[in-house]
């Protein structure tokens, strides 16, 4: 097989082509990406889903016995469902400077970027081995990357340090915010809207519960503990409430979709047991009194810990180095880097895009953002040659 090379963009049209919608399969991706591979006479391994129907995709450029680095990217992306595109999402389409396309900001551009330069990896005499680490349902969780750093020092070879490659503009990132969230669920008991004492209205319990969060979302703004964060506090969010029957019968049923996302300074466990103990102390004895079988319960449905790297981070000092940068950044979303970083692997965000970008219509990436990052990556290819 004759070795594929591709342009930045071309490689990015290839990938944008995939619809991964998180709720989809990435498995064409990743077949295309080991074809790809392979041309190169590059070896890949999967770490698939149970089914089949998702996987990521753990390859290694140079001496796998040698120490490593990681450049991780997602293979997902957020629906298109609703909104109001110009270009077809996922027909890469060029604007003057401008890419557009489902995922051209967040964050195929960096996958593209890495893919465009295995043949550069490859003609190198590296001292320190390239992994590449694609994961899946990077946006529902970072759910996909999990199994695979399990599978680091295991059944795959584990990199000394990993690069994040998430839209930053290319600016070092070496903190950002949690994720945590969570389904309440609030069991009531039916009655006619006539008799209300006879039933418990699950709805007005939640309303109870929301105006709990709320305060708490009010206390931890005016705390305002992480200063380099926009915004600098951590926020309590309710997202989705869903209950009741009709107008004229007491709610036995209401489940509450919320979430927070917080600073290194905040313990999430501070937010959890104070909704909790509300729940359960404040709300649920009055419920009980009409009806036993009453309840609440809170179920963590996703969680994603803050990344706040240790002073000589290893991999933090490598991407200043690599970026010729001075300083560092804190953002608000959240990455797998900080999964990485809990597993022992030191981790740093840097990537080409601007967030602002990314999950909305007419996502785009400029052109010169894809040179930039190579640009990084070629001296990425100097020090791992060297080092």
């Amino acid at each position: 097989m004759a070795p594929q090379i591709l342009s930045n963009t071309q490689m990015l049209e290839k990938l944008v082509a995939f619809d991964t919608t998180s709720a989809k399969t990435n498995i064409p991706l990743i077949e295309f990406v080991e074809a790809y591979l392979a041309s190169h006479g590059i070896e890949s391994h999967r770490v698939p889903t149970g089914d089949g129907l998702k996987s990521s995709l753990h390859a290694v450029i140079g001496p796998e016995g040698l120490p490593g680095i990681g450049l991780s990217g997602h293979t997902d992306v957020v629906p298109v469902t609703g909104q109001n595109w110009s270009t077809d999402p996922f027909n890469l389409t060029k604007k003057g400077s401008r890419l557009y396309g489902r995922g051209s900001c967040d964050m195929k551009g960096f996958v593209a970027c890495i893919l465009t330069h295995v043949p550069k990896f490859k003609a190198r005499d590296l001292k320190s081995s390239i992994h590449l680490l694609l994961s899946y349902d990077e946006e529902v969780g970072c759910t996909g990357v999990r199994p695979m750093i399990a599978e680091l020092g295991e059944r795959l070879p584990a990199p000394r340090l990993v690069i994040v490659g998430e839209p930053t503009s290319m600016k070092v990132v070496d903190g950002h915010k949690s994720i945590n969230g969570f389904e309440t669920f609030v069991t009531g008991k039916e009655s006619h809207s006539g008799k209300p004492h006879l039933g418990v209205n699950a709805i007005m319990a939640a309303g109870e519960l929301v105006s709990e969060l709320t305060r708490i979302d009010a206390e931890l703004r005016a705390r305002a503990d992480g200063p380099r964060f926009d915004p600098p506090y951590t926020n309590v969010a309710v997202a989705l409430i869903e209950g009741g029957t009709a107008r004229n019968i007491t709610p036995k049923n209401c489940k509450i979709t919320w979430m927070f996302r917080s600073v290194p300074a905040t313990d999430p466990s501070e937010i959890i047991s104070r909704f909790e103990k509300f729940a359960q102390e404040e709300v649920l004895p009055a419920m009980k009194q009409i009806s036993p079988d009453a309840a609440i319960e809170t179920v963590q449905t996703s969680s994603v810990p803050a990344l706040n790297a240790p002073e000589g981070s290893p991999a933090v000092s490598l991407a200043l180095k690599l970026a010729g940068a001075n300083e560092t950044f804190a953002v608000s979303y959240g990455t797998e880097g900080s999964l990485f970083e809990e597993a022992g692997f030191s981790s740093v965000i840097i990537g080409p895009g601007n967030i602002a970008q990314a999950h909305a219509p007419d996502e785009f990436i400029e052109e010169s953002e894809l040179e930039e990052c190579s640009g990084f990556l070629d001296k990425l290819a100097d020090y791992a040659e060297a080092n």
